[in-house]
This record gives C-alpha cells, sequence and structure tokens, in this order.
C-alpha cells in the first residue's frame, strides 16, 4: 500500500469531507447504536467512517476505487470490524446485505451520479429504516420541493410518494477537498410504511411522472396523452390544463391508481 496521498478521482465523482465540525453534525444526525446495521456508501478516506465504527464497532462499507480500500482496512482496526464491499454501489442488492434485517444508509454521494443512487436506494425501500446522504443542495432543494416550486418535479414526486424527505443543513465547498464549486447538504430519507402510501401502481406512477416532466411547458391534456386520458385525470380531481409541476404528489398517486 503507497503512503502518497490518495489524489481524489473526477471519474468517481471524489470530494473528501475533512471538516470535523460537520461531521459531528452528521454524525448527530444518524445518531448511530451498537448493533444496528449501518452500510456507508463511499468512505472515501473515512472521515466518517471512522466515527461510525468507533461508536457501533461493526460497519459495512460500499467503495468502488480499488485503491482505497487497502487504506481503509489498514486503519479499520483501530475503530472496529469494517466489511467492504467492492462495487458500484448501483450494482448493489440492499435487501440482500440487510439479510433479514432493517438497514440504515449513510454516505456523501458522487454527485455525477446521485439521482441513479437515490432511486436505487428507494428499490431496497422496505427493509431501509432511514438514510443520511450528503448531495449537492440544488439536488435536496429538488427532493424536498412542493408542487408549484420551479423545482418541483420527478426526483421530488418519486422520493416523497415513498419516503419522508428532511433537508437537515448546509455544508460549504470549504469542508471538502477538493472544494466543489456547490455548496452540498445533508439530507434524511425515512421510508414510510405500507399503510402510510396509497394502494397505486408503482410502475404507472413513475410513467406518468416522466411523462408528465420530460417536457414541462406542455400541459398535462399534451404531456400525458400516450399514458393517460382527460377522464382519468378529472376523474381524480386534476385540471388537463395543468403542468406537471403544479400537481401535488397525493394527486399523482391518485392517478396512478386508476
Amino acid at each position: 500500500m503507497s503512503n502518497s496521498p490518495h489524489i481524489a478521482r473526477k471519474r468517481f465523482g471524489q470530494n473528501f469531507l475533512h471538516e470535523r465540525g460537520i461531521i459531528e453534525r452528521i454524525l448527530r444526525a444518524v445518531d448511530p447504536q451498537p448493533g444496528e446495521r449501518i452500510i456507508e456508501i463511499g468512505p472515501g478516506q473515512g472521515a466518517l467512517t471512522w466515527p461510525l465504527l468507533d461508536r457501533i464497532k461493526s460497519l459495512t462499507a460500499i467503495e468502488i476505487d480499488r485503491d482505497l480500500i487497502p487504506r481503509l482496512l489498514a486503519e479499520a482496526p483501530k475503530h472496529g470490524e469494517l466489511r467492504i464491499v467492492e462495487a458500484d454501489v448501483l450494482t448493489v442488492d440492499f435487501t440482500a446485505l440487510a439479510a433479514g434485517e432493517t438497514i440504515r444508509l449513510v454516505g456523501n454521494l458522487p454527485y455525477n451520479i446521485s439521482s441513479p443512487i437515490l432511486f436505487h436506494a428507494l428499490d431496497h425501500a422496505a427493509v431501509v429504516r432511514d438514510m443520511h446522504f450528503m448531495l449537492q443542495k440544488e439536488v435536496v432543494d429538488r427532493m424536498a420541493a412542493a408542487h408549484g416550486n420551479k423545482v418541483y418535479g420527478r426526483l421530488s414526486v418519486m422520493l416523497q410518494a415513498y419516503c419522508r424527505v428532511d433537508p437537515l443543513f448546509t455544508v460549504p465547498p470549504g469542508a471538502f477537498t477538493p472544494a466543489p464549486k456547490v455548496d452540498s447538504a445533508i439530507v434524511r430519507l425515512t421510508p414510510k410504511t405500507a399503510t402510510e402510501i396509497p394502494p397505486h401502481d408503482r410502475g404507472r406512477l413513475e410513467r406518468l411522472v416522466r411523462h408528465g416532466f420530460s417536457q414541462r411547458r406542455k400541459t398535462l391534456r399534451n404531456a400525458l396523452d400516450e399514458v393517460a386520458t382527460v377522464a382519468q385525470m378529472e376523474a381524480v380531481g386534476i385540471d388537463p390544463g395543468a403542468r406537471a409541476e403544479a400537481i401535488a404528489v397525493a394527486d399523482w398517486m391518485r392517478l396512478a391508481a386508476t
């Protein structure tokens, strides 16, 4: 293993967190407890990994950069038991990793593929207790946006349909090395229980939302012409002359039940 500093790789979207005050705020938000099955996405150089391990003594981390893995494994025994899955997180089966238990996800997500990671985690929401992620602040704003907001879109609807989305705090660029060009933010996602989610067809919801927001300037009458009729929209109280950003999550879900 080389002792030279690891150079952040742009292709992996690496920006390493180093600000102690921010790390402590994340730990307080997560409040990790011994015995919990926590999975960290992208441990990087261990800024969050080591304080997590100090508290819970056992942790699974998913890391794609094979050059980082020996460094992590060499440091880990000072803190606890670290299991590393060397993989692209988009290929990881979180349900299998849960092994019949509930898992908690944490991570400083690579900003270049943050939305695909969020959708991938959502596919495994049934085994996830909560998720605490560092993301570009602009993405967190979109995740939490209410209908009528100009940044409300597909990500807003799909995440809010299945999770409670709570933006926690903003993180400045200087908390990272190298410093990104944008502000970041910590967000908590808490999957809803089955009883909190209205009956609907998830595949249909995905199609409706994708069509609705793919051409945002179109009215729903035109944007949804391949996937929903005017009669179906009117039956659930949706104005076919409205645009996608005007429709609340609950209304999208009612339409997905038709």
